[in-house]
């Protein structure tokens, strides 16, 4: 190496430290300038806590007042044990929630909460059987009803199908969205990782499963794009309020991150990730199998084109292994979380849900595959 090349690769440092320094000053001018006049509060959509037992909470939101029908049956939303339910009442504009009641749909919300260390041995079925369970009772007690409709969100969707499975006296109509319900794919790097990845020790070492090592892998699935071009996006758009408030907002549901209870996670990820035993009904829960045949209600299945967490093809199988014969699939031009909060799904996404839930809030009739059979024979 030569001396001009020494200089040339000091010169290249000093430029590159020079860029860097001028682009903090104006990062941190420009974060200065717009902090007072910020808003990034979220979750701001007003409910009442109707139930709680241990962590968990279960959150109402009374719906509004509108010009056509509301829905007699109210509506249950599960999210996952991951990450927390806020993301459904992200802002304003961009707000599940506030477009459910716009509707006229009565909405429970079930928080989950932040599991502490002695949580670590509390099971699916502890979640499923206990909390789940006693939540519906309360709903159900209150409105003095038989059933309601419920919904269920990523891994708060699978933990749906398991209870409909068990309990189809006591659920109306099933939504799942971003669902993943048949894990042997090879289509994404999550279904990969959590095949093969040593969580056990994790857990072992920390008792429960961690929100942030959960993040950071979540990150590592698109390093490039989650890190990279994400704060790349967000140097270009400093002087951006609304962008800047989307961002923020964004930011802070993804790191408000609880653990999730040690024994649940070892469970849910040994017998669907590794295991694939929800669809084939050899998943059982309390000594009870898990049948999604029995789950005879209508069901309206949502998934993402572009999911790299839960791709299509660990949701299409779903509709076609229940026992209704009411099923619909609807896939969205959109990723895992835009499903929630793009522009283009909040014009679609709850509107069509809460039309397919007014079209089945009367009588019930369930159609099961069984009788399409037995008409096809008689003809």
């Amino acid at each position: 190496m030569n001396f001009s090349t020494i200089q040339t690769a000091e010169s290249l440092a000093r430029e590159s430290m020079r860029t860097f320094s001028q682009g903090m000053a104006y990062a941190e001018e420009s974060l200065r300038n717009l902090s007072e006049n910020l808003d990034t509060d979220i979750a701001t959509t007003p409910f009442e806590v109707v139930y709680t037992e241990d962590r968990i909470r279960l959150k109402h939101y009374c719906p509004k007042k509108t010009r056509g029908k509301g829905l007699k049956t109210p509506l249950l939303i599960v999210y996952a044990l991951i990450n927390r339910e806020t993301m459904l009442d992200l802002q304003p504009d961009k707000s599940v929630i506030r477009n459910f009641l716009e509707e006229g749909v009565d909405v429970y919300v079930l928080e989950w909460g932040y599991p502490m260390r002695k949580d670590r041995w509390l099971t699916l079925e502890d979640h499923i059987e206990g909390y789940m369970d006693h939540v519906v009772d309360h709903i159900l007690k209150t409105k003095r009803l038989a059933k309601l409709n419920l919904m269920g969100i990523c891994m708060g969707g699978t933990m749906g199908v398991v209870y409909a499975s068990l309990h189809p006296e006591k659920v109306k109509n099933l939504i799942t969205t971003v669902t993943p319900t048949w894990f042997d794919t090879e289509e994404g790097l999550l279904h990969l990782w959590m095949k093969e990845t040593h969580v056990e020790r994790v857990v072992e070492a920390c008792g429960n499963m961690p929100g942030d090592v959960m993040n950071l892998g979540f990150l590592m699935l698109n390093p490039a794009k989650l890190v990279v071009e994400k704060y790349h996006g967000l140097m270009a758009n400093l002087n951006d309020k609304d962008f800047l408030e989307n961002f923020i907002r964004m930011e802070k549901w993804i790191f408000d991150s609880p653990d999730v209870p040690g024994e649940t996670f070892l469970e849910f990820i040994t017998a669907f990730y590794r295991e694939n035993r929800l669809l084939n009904g050899s998943f059982t829960l309390g000594g009870k199998a898990v049948d999604v045949t029995r789950i005879t209600m209508p069901v309206l299945n949502i998934y993402a084109k572009y999911d790299h967490l839960v791709p299509p093809s660990a949701c299409d199988r779903f509709t076609k292994a229940v026992g209704s014969a009411d099923v619909q699939d609807l896939c969205l031009d959109t990723g895992h979380i835009g499903i929630y909060v793009s522009s283009k799904c909040q014009r679609d996404f709850v509107p069509h849900i809460a039309g397919w839930l007014k079209e089945r809030d009367g009588a019930e009739v369930r159609k099961t595959k069984g009788d399409k059979e037995k008409a096809t024979a008689a003809a």
